[in-house]
């Protein structure tokens, strides 16, 4: 049960790195430039998770994350970043209903973890399962 992953980055190779790692998983995937393209294609290529990057030309990832979310038709689509993951991305990110962070440089079993986790989310999670942003997560022991 593979699914389709629309993967949006302005870097050619990494576009292609994630590619690769995905489709040899067995997942389909479609690519996009950048935020801008993103937004075009998404609806006609009806993906089961979009991966983000942050910084790139046009419409960056988190300003794209929150027009997929303001969309109706794209309000639940399972949606990751992959950059940097400073502090202000993940808070701005998680504000903007993203559902999960890889950071950059990414390992590739890493990546289609991620993926494969928002892929088999059935539902949004629950009110008591989200994370909330400017939490500090104390639940290392």
């Amino acid at each position: 049960m593979s699914g389709r992953v629309l993967v949006v980055d302005d870097n050619k190779v990494i576009r292609q790195l994630i590619r690769v790692n995905l489709e040899l998983e067995g997942f389909e995937v479609v690519t996009a430039a950048d935020g801008a393209e993103c937004l075009e294609v998404v609806h006609r290529v009806s993906p089961d998770v979009v991966t983000l990057d942050v910084m790139m030309p046009r419409l960056d990832g988190l300003r794209t994350a929150a027009r997929l979310r303001s969309d109706p038709r794209t309000s639940a689509l399972p949606l990751a970043i992959i950059s940097a993951c400073t502090q202000y991305e993940v808070e701005t990110g998680l504000a903007a209903g993203v559902d999960a962070f890889l950071a950059k440089p990414f390992e590739p079993a890493e990546l289609v973890r991620v993926v494969r986790q928002l892929l088999h989310r059935e539902a949004p999670p629950s009110a008591d399962g989200s994370r909330e942003p400017g939490r500090a997560g104390s639940s290392r022991g």
